[in-house]
């Protein structure tokens, strides 16, 4: 399973058992937050009716009842109101309080039902309202009547006059006058509930996509690093945004430790060839019956091993710098065909020895963004080495301009060519063939050079076969393109 799939089942699972659980604790107090705040008015409800019916009671004949009393006529003209009330939304039209009034026996001696449904005369003593009021306690209960789909309240409260207990007054009402606000209201929560989970689903969807898309960032530039690319680190907040900052700082540690140690085996070998020469021209310049021609001999084979030597490590030197750099330190907008002048101006005494020709074959003033000193080491680079392998009285073909929306530079000579079995080697470090007419090699750095160079600009270094020669050709994205 995908990190961003497991995030989000997480998160779904922790989102939706918080929120079944918070919904089941809330919709199971809201029916009993109702009932106690109904409890709550049905007892000032009884206490107030249990005042007005106070003086009808007190005067009472024993065995009687509190039939065609005030108090029973108000309560009778109560149960005959027309009521037509709009309650946040609900609309009520009928009143459900019941009324009825026992004596100190707990005789029914008033009840507002009337009919076949009435209790009046019926001894309620035994019943928990009026029982524990007659006792002296809070007098409640609730009980599901017949004809009744849902319980009915009861609340009793004692009337009492002269530190006597005159009887009870008991107010009913049925939990179904208030199902339909209970009803309503668990809707709401289980809505609101429902919105919730759906909003944080929708954070969470959120928060994992962010988190796996800057994962996958790091996933790409670690995949590039493992390829040998020279990327910068994505730019990600936060913890990750260390770690990327880390993962680049191992890169570093871990790039610089195996160039450092590539480049001393190669050095070594590279150097082995000079040393064996100076140490043979030294033991030989030490015996006293040389000849001069040969001491001179052996004297310029020092003083041109010693050279190779200071240019073989002027070039590692200058390989290793640009290794370690991610892009060009001071890039200005260039002439790609100028900069070939300004190098060709440098080389003209070795182009002039050897006889060459410089023909322009296509020149178009194309402009690039790139550090001066760096394209110019790149030039000076290809050109001296088609300088070596150029015969005499040979041409230099040179071209500028673009090609698929690319600026290039290209450059052919009239040489030996490369082996086929050596194209896939061409600008790596310490790879050379030997020059015509000589079985010494280069160093094979400075190919490599141009080849680092170009990838700095975001360039590439590309070789085909002259027939006869080889056709060297370096491109870069044109200055237009660079700067939008």
């Amino acid at each position: 399973m995908r990190l961003g799939l497991r995030l989000f089942f997480g998160f779904f699972l922790i989102a939706g058992l918080t929120a079944f659980i918070l919904l089941r604790v809330v919709l199971g107090e809201v029916k009993p937050s109702v009932r106690e705040v109904m409890e709550d008015l049905m007892v000032d409800s009884a206490h107030l009716l249990a005042e007005l019916a106070q003086d009808d009671l007190a005067v009472m004949p024993p065995g009687s009842d509190l039939r065609g009393t005030r108090f029973a006529r108000h309560l009778a003209a109560y149960a005959q109101r027309p009521v037509d009330a709009q309650i946040w939304g609900l609309r009520k039209q009928s009143l459900d309080l019941r009324v009825y009034v026992t004596d100190a026996q707990g005789r029914v001696v008033l009840d507002s039902v009337s009919g076949p449904d009435s209790a009046l005369g019926q001894d309620y003593s035994r019943w928990r309202d009026v029982a524990r009021t007659l006792r002296g306690e809070y007098g409640a209960r609730s009980s599901l009547d017949e004809g009744q789909s849902s319980p009915v309240m009861y609340v009793a409260a004692p009337v009492q006059r002269d530190g006597r207990t005159l009887g009870v007054v008991t107010v009913a009402k049925p939990v179904a006058a208030v199902q339909r606000f209970i009803e309503r209201a668990e809707r709401r929560i289980l809505m609101a509930g429902l919105l919730l989970l759906a909003v944080s689903l929708a954070v969470g969807a959120a928060v994992t996509g962010w988190l796996v898309a800057n994962v996958r960032r790091l996933r790409r530039y670690a995949q590039q690093v493992q390829l040998g690319s020279r990327a910068p680190p994505p730019a990600v907040p936060g913890e990750l945004g260390e770690l990327a900052q880390a993962m680049d700082a191992m890169r570093e540690r871990l790039d610089g430790r195996e160039q450092v140690e590539h480049l001393v085996r190669a050095l070594t070998h590279e150097l082995k060839s000079p040393l064996a020469a100076l140490r043979g021209a030294g033991e030989l310049l030490q015996e006293d019956a040389l000849p001069s021609a040969d001491r001179r001999r052996f004297a310029a084979q020092v003083v041109g091993q010693s050279q190779r030597m200071t240019e073989l490590v002027e070039r590692v030197l200058a390989l290793t710098t640009l290794e370690l750099r991610r892009g060009p330190e001071h890039p200005r907008l260039l002439r790609l065909d100028q900069a070939v002048d300004e190098v060709l101006a440098l080389l003209a005494d070795p182009l002039q020895h050897k006889r060459l020709r410089v023909d322009w074959r296509q020149r178009e003033p194309v402009g690039v963004m790139a550090d001066p000193e760096l394209l110019t080491l790149a030039l000076s680079n290809l050109l001296t080495n088609a300088l070596d392998f150029a015969p005499e009285d040979s041409v230099l073909e040179l071209r500028t301009g673009l090609r698929e929306g690319r600026a290039f530079f290209e450059l052919r000579d009239h040489g030996p060519g490369v082996p086929a079995a050596a194209w896939g080697q061409l600008g790596q470090r310490f790879f050379s063939t030997a020059r015509p007419g000589s079985p010494r090699k280069g160093s094979g750095l400075g190919l490599a050079i141009v080849r680092q160079i170009a990838e700095l600009h975001g360039g590439r270094l590309g070789f085909e076969p002259g027939e006869p020669g080889l056709r060297v050709t370096l491109d870069f994205t044109p200055a237009s393109q660079t700067s939008s």
